[in-house]
């Protein structure tokens, strides 16, 4: 359940292992605006997202789906939604409606200021607390909004939500990959903060339940879209984790994603412990894996959402002319004008929606001259700046010495701009590797697949 689009994959086990046999995405377009906290807020329409995943359902064959027999769900984290136990949904049928549901606070909101987040107590964890953390969103509700924390009992991110109606369960029971990607988790004694989140009235009853990734959160309630009742379905697991687990990496591999955001992943030491206080300026965290493993990651803020913010504001700018260029017409001739500028001396930070690490970065324009203005040159200089923004978080040396041999290299954003290829290539000293299929829906499936 990502950012801008939901996925669904039917995963079997055949001669040849594991194969996806059938999957479909839906688009959620579930932005809305945030009443609460204006521009700096962002929000999702929960019934717009679980529509997206009905859809994705409904396009399956329903004698494929008869045939399900355990559910893995993943999404993306560090969000937040709010509801009423008992009241989170309503079924008609065979699908699930949301019913007294809050928005989703997405991992992109950015109502938590530097100076907020200071305010707040120090978390005893590893993990550092940013903006779009669900525990700082709580926080933030309790200091400028606390009757609207009145109005629910229960929260998770999107996915746990949804594993949390389809099992009717009276408590959500998430992921310790979750529980880390909110803040105030220790993932070295896998429990919350409590006793500090106690002391500033933080209203610790709706924190969920931690399990291990990969534990069974239950078993659907009702017959789901032809999936029998009494389905076995997963705790609710991280968009990264699964991603790198379903192309099943090496050691020696890093996993590149460039979607809306942009990770750059490595496989931790075996036996590697973080430790129990924050470096809220280091630029690679380290996140709970799978059989206490952990991944170093690299998560940048700024990915395919730089682009997309681009294609927009050339939009925007056209119609202010009195003109109409179709979205879909624009973004595939950027490519094409770029590709025709193999280089440029035009300099773009492209990070326009900070860092964690540096909340209070932004984008900026550098030697600029007149020969370098072209559709072409700021293309090429803007997808230079992308990848570089994240060479500089996780720079080839670091890969080296965690003894990287490969990088496999996926992700929409990825996909569809072979300017971006061509700027991985180019910054990074390591054979890239296209096409392995890096599908968190598969990984999902895959990690309830191999359950013992």
């Amino acid at each position: 359940m990502g950012t801008t689009s939901v996925k669904v994959a039917l995963v079997e086990e055949t001669d040849q292992g594991p194969a996806v046999i059938e999957s479909c995405t839906k688009e959620t377009q579930a932005q809305v605006e945030s009443q609460a906290a204006g521009l700096q807020g962002d929000e999702q329409d929960v019934r717009k997202i679980v529509t997206a995943l009905d859809e994705c359902l409904m396009a399956l064959p329903r004698e494929r789906l008869q045939g399900i027999c355990r559910i893995g769900v993943c999404g993306q984290m560090h969000g937040i939604v709010f509801w009423k136990t008992g009241r989170g949904c309503k079924w008609r049928g065979q699908r699930f409606e949301p019913e007294e549901v809050s928005h989703l606070i997405t991992w992109q909101d950015g109502r938590c200021s530097s100076n907020f987040l200071s305010s707040l107590p120090p978390p005893r964890s590893h993990l550092s607390v940013a903006t779009g953390f669900g525990c700082a969103t709580i926080y933030w509700y309790l200091r400028n909004s606390p009757d609207f924390l009145k109005r629910y009992d229960a929260a998770g991110t999107i996915h746990d939500y949804v594993v949390t109606m389809l099992c009717g369960l009276a408590r959500p029971r998430m992921s310790l990959q979750n529980a880390a990607s909110w803040g105030y988790f220790s993932t070295a004694t896998k429990s919350w903060n409590t006793d500090i989140l106690g002391e500033s009235h933080f209203p610790v009853h709706l924190l969920p339940e931690v399990v291990d990734p990969g534990d069974l959160a239950g078993e659907t309630s009702c017959a789901w879209h032809s999936i029998p009742k009494g389905t076995k379905v997963g705790s609710a697991l991280g968009d990264c984790q699964c991603s790198v687990y379903s192309c099943m990496p090496e050691s020696t591999d890093a996993v590149l994603n460039i979607g809306t955001s942009a990770q750059l992943t490595i496989l931790a030491p075996f036996g590697f412990h973080p430790g129990e206080s924050p470096d809220p300026r280091s630029p690679v965290t380290h996140v709970p894996y799978f059989d206490s493993r952990y991944l170093a990651v690299a998560a940048s803020l700024n990915g395919g959402n730089v682009l997309a913010t681009f294609v927009d504001m050339l939009v925007e700018w056209i119609a202010e002319l009195g003109l109409e260029v179709p979205r879909s017409l624009l973004y595939p001739r950027m490519i094409q004008a770029a590709l025709a500028r193999a280089e440029t001396a035009l300099s773009v930070c492209p990070t326009v929606f900070g860092e964690r690490h540096r909340p209070e970065q932004r984008g900026s324009v550098t030697h600029i001259a007149a020969s370098d203005l072209s559709l072409g040159h700021v293309t090429r200089a803007l997808c230079h700046g992308v990848v570089q923004n994240l060479h500089s978080m996780m720079p080839s040396q670091r890969l080296e010495e965690a003894g990287a041999k490969q990088i496999l290299a996926s992700g929409s954003a990825l996909s569809k701009n072979a300017v971006l290829k061509q700027e991985v290539e180019r910054t990074y000293p390591f054979p890239v590797v296209y096409g392995r299929d890096m599908d968190a829906a598969a990984g999902a499936a895959l990690v309830m697949l191999r359950r013992k």
